[in-house]
């Protein structure tokens, strides 16, 4: 008889936050699946067995970290991060290419992505380094100009 059933019930999930190794903050954990989509050289990466997050901290040049300290930053990724970029094009939502000045100048945007996002017309889970969904990043001041 199989061991698997016991093997599985008794391995440690990960916590579903988990501290910053630079800037001592608390972060969302990310899947790896999500991860492998915007690191660079991802067949080179050597995932490990712990539980991996995302910084979405705009000064903090880490974007993935894991249980053991280890950092993923900006220059390892060969996706730029929106949420830590300060520029007009900057991406606010990966599943449909739409930049901070895109958002900021068609408001119009939000509703669209809302709806295609309730009909599931999304891959947010891959497209977005995040691994969720891009409409709590739009920009304040694209929120305040409807």
């Amino acid at each position: 008889m199989s061991d698997c059933c016991h093997t599985a019930c008794t391995t440690e999930m990960p916590s579903k936050k988990h501290v910053c190794p630079v800037n001592g903050q608390k972060y969302m954990q990310v899947s790896i699946r999500t991860m492998l989509h915007h690191i660079s050289s991802p067949w080179e990466w050597t995932e490990k067995e712990q539980g991996y997050y995302f910084c979405d901290d705009p000064t903090c040049d880490v974007v993935y970290f894991g249980e053991d300290d280890s950092v993923i930053k900006k220059a390892d990724t060969r996706t730029v991060v929106g949420i830590k970029e300060d520029k007009p094009d900057a991406l606010t939502c990966y599943c449909f290419g739409v930049s901070n000045l895109e958002a900021q100048r068609h408001p119009d945007i939000r509703d669209f992505i809302v709806k295609k996002t309730q009909t599931g017309i999304c891959s947010c889970d891959t497209s977005n380094p995040s691994g969720r969904c891009c409409l709590k990043d739009f920009r304040v001041e694209a929120k305040s100009s409807r």
